[in-house]
């Protein structure tokens, strides 16, 4: 089973890695910092100060529409954020 899933790509996490090297990955939601920490060396060759985890919830939502009483689902996950140290970097567009 793998412990990082994806990359982050969004307007704030991509301004987060180029102003404060700061890298945001959706991981497996049994992982814990130590093994997100190594798994993330290991993919990408860099080393890493730091790791903050945030634990995300399931959102349920209801709606009244025409066809009557519908419900939807939002599936929780877990998101950590890597601090690298200095001069390290992750390119996620040498692949294309």
């Amino acid at each position: 089973m793998s412990i990082l899933i994806k990359p982050i790509i969004t307007e704030k996490a991509t301004k987060d890695s180029e102003v404060f090297n700061r890298y945001t990955f959706v991981v497996d939601k049994k992982a814990n910092k130590i093994e997100i920490k190594g798994a993330v060396e290991a993919t990408y060759g860099v080393s890493i100060s730091s790791v903050k985890t945030l634990n995300y919830p399931i959102q349920r939502n209801t709606k009244f529409t025409k066809k009557g009483l519908v419900t939807g689902i939002k599936s929780g996950y877990k998101k950590a954020i890597v601090q690298l140290a200095e001069g390290d970097s992750i390119d996620f567009y040498s692949n294309i």
